[in-house]
């Protein structure tokens, strides 16, 4: 799956995060946000944590990435396991301060259990994705764990059962493009870090190890920026003197849409804001928001002005403060329709690239001065990848490259400067005359050749039997693979305290001939008695319900009998109580 291939139109960012040292000021240019993402974020909450983790940064840093995230658009899920699920939250769509809040408050609320299988957080990251991820989005996995499994001998789990799990599950994300970044806390020392790289190693994710929590932050920054292809780059550092001390912050051009700036420290850190014009913004104003928690602080900048900003900074004596920045630009690069698909070996291929924003070509062509390009050649019958410069034209990119074989092409080009790069989407060419990308010939010009005639005797009767036996095997198969339309709204209520989860969207375009209740509850153990609560596709688009289990179904505040079908049309609400919990589950259909 490509990595946002196109940038956000969000409004700029500035995030400051007060948290501990680190060596350098980094400034790191958002290249690809226009596509959100869906992120779930998964935490080992094992009893091994109070070692590996003992300060809780881990959960500190899942709420730092939550705040990096831009005010709306992007969701996030979160899953807390040890050998089993103990919490999980499914993904909430981030619409306003109150969402990142109310994601952040359920970290807050994580408690440690006994026993670890690392196998159980990733598989029901994977399937919370499988069952609610937007395919306009990009999907990630952030795992936070020292890699470890520690089983229940009560339970019979064992090592080669989750590996079984923990390959399937990798198998799925990998063919979903689902990238998995690990982080391996290792403050004890007992980091199973081969485990982890292993998993982002076949998903196309990154892994991190350190042996102090408190490099969290940092990290969680390089994946932010590594999901979204951006650049790192380093910049400079400050040490404390007591007095406030200036950061110069350049906005480069109107391009730029958002930005985050992380000032981490040991000790607490004051800050001020002046624009380009010299005015001092208040913290927080209608144009700065503010967000903070046990270890940090982070504010917003809302659409600065170009120039060069201040930022002044007062922290304790000698103490050393770095700085973190990612941009965001409203750019994508483009590439002009190729002459052709297919060529011959020794051909030249023409290729124009150039900046897009807006959904326009980009008129400021300042924009280039400081970028190069290469055209990223993949040999597909090969696998071999060649990179040829192209030339900056002031307002394009330009080059060619030369047909070496009769092979088939993926052609990619890449501009970029020292902060931020974008790469254009793959055209595939051909130079395999008369075989792929090859037009085929008119039906006029095929040969005719003559129909072939086998003398086939059938009995009237028999051929009556033959149809009869085929309507009633086509309708068999028809009825089991008929497709259900529309989804399913479900939250679920716990009858003790109260509470009810965030609503969950279950599309059912992707189910065929029948689905549990239990499925869309994404096989979660305590709720397995719905296993028998069944849908089936209806028709004029409506789904039938039928109830084989215990739990009660209700509809408009009436129990039913759903043991032999309750057809729900668009908009129909039900309940299911529980029997074996006291949990209510809320399910509406909707069209």
């Amino acid at each position: 799956m490509n990595r946002l291939k196109r940038l956000s139109c969000q409004l700029i960012m500035v995030s400051a995060i007060l948290l501990l040292p680190f060596s350098s000021l980094q400034t790191v240019h958002a290249a690809q946000g226009d596509s959100q993402i869906d992120a779930v974020l998964v935490l080992d909450v094992s009893n091994s944590m109070s070692t590996s983790d003992p300060g809780k940064i881990g959960n500190e840093a899942m709420k730092m990435f939550i705040d990096m995230l831009p005010t709306q658009g992007d969701r996030v899920g979160i899953v807390a396991y040890t050998d089993e699920i103990q919490r999980e939250k499914a993904l909430l769509e981030i619409q306003s301060a109150a969402d990142k809040d109310k994601l952040k408050g359920f970290i807050d609320q994580l408690n440690r259990g006994a026993y670890t299988d690392v196998s159980v957080g990733v598989k029901e990251a994977v399937q919370i994705l499988e069952d609610g991820a937007d395919q306009d989005h990009e999907p990630m996995i952030i795992l936070l764990a020292d890699g470890n499994n520690d089983f229940n001998k009560a339970s019979g789990r064992t090592q080669a059962q989750s590996d079984a799990d923990m390959d399937k599950a990798l198998k799925e994300a990998n063919d979903k493009g689902v990238p998995i970044y690990t982080i391996g806390l290792n403050a004890n020392g007992k980091l199973n870090e081969s485990a982890l790289a292993k998993l982002s190693e076949i998903t196309g994710g990154k892994s991190f190890a350190t042996d102090s929590a408190d490099d969290l932050p940092r990290i969680l920054s390089e994946i932010f920026a590594s999901h979204l292809e951006l650049n790192v780059v380093p910049v400079d550092s400050l040490t404390a003197n007591g007095s406030y001390q200036d950061v110069k912050i350049s906005v480069p051009n109107s391009n730029v849409l958002e930005a985050n700036i992380s000032i981490m420290s040991s000790k607490p850190v004051e800050a001020k804001l002046v624009d380009p014009s010299g005015n001092a913004i208040p913290i927080p104003s209608n144009g700065v928001l503010l967000s903070s928690s046990k270890s940090y602080s982070l504010l917003k900048l809302l659409k600065p002005s170009e120039g060069d900003w201040k930022l002044q900074i007062k922290g304790v004596n000698r103490d050393k403060i770095d700085i973190n920045l990612i941009f965001n630009y409203d750019l994508s690069l483009a590439m002009d329709p190729l002459a052709k698909a297919t060529y011959s070996k020794g051909d030249k291929v023409t290729i124009n690239s150039y900046l897009v924003s807006g959904g326009k070509k980009l008129e400021d062509t300042s924009q280039y001065s400081n970028m190069s390009a290469v055209l990223l050649v993949k040999d597909l019958d090969t696998g071999k990848t060649e990179e040829i410069p192209m030339e900056n034209a002031g307002d394009h990119f330009a080059g060619s490259y030369k047909i070496p074989e009769k092979h088939d092409y993926e052609i990619i080009v890449k501009a970029k400067e020292k902060s931020f790069f974008r790469e254009t989407d793959a055209v595939k060419i051909s130079a395999k005359a008369g075989t792929t990308g090859q037009t085929p010939k008119p039906e006029a010009d095929k040969e005719e050749k003559p129909f072939p005639v086998v003398p086939v005797v059938i009995g009237v009767i028999g051929l009556a039997a033959l149809l009869a036996a085929a309507y009633f095997i086509l309708r068999v198969l028809k009825q089991a693979n008929r497709g259900f339309v529309g989804q399913l709204v479900i939250e679920i209520r716990d009858e003790n305290t109260g509470d009810k989860t965030s609503p969950q969207y279950k599309k059912l375009t992707a189910f065929k001939g029948k689905l549990q209740l239990h499925q869309l509850l994404q096989l979660a153990p305590e709720l397995k008695e719905t296993d028998k609560v069944i849908f089936k596709p209806g028709s004029n688009d409506r789904i039938v319900l039928q109830n084989g289990s215990s739990c009660t179904i209700e509809k408009s505040g009436r129990a039913v009998d759903a043991t032999r079908a309750l057809e729900m049309k668009s908009g129909d609400r039900i309940t299911v109580s529980l029997k074996q919990i006291d949990k209510t589950i809320f399910i509406e259909y909707l069209v």
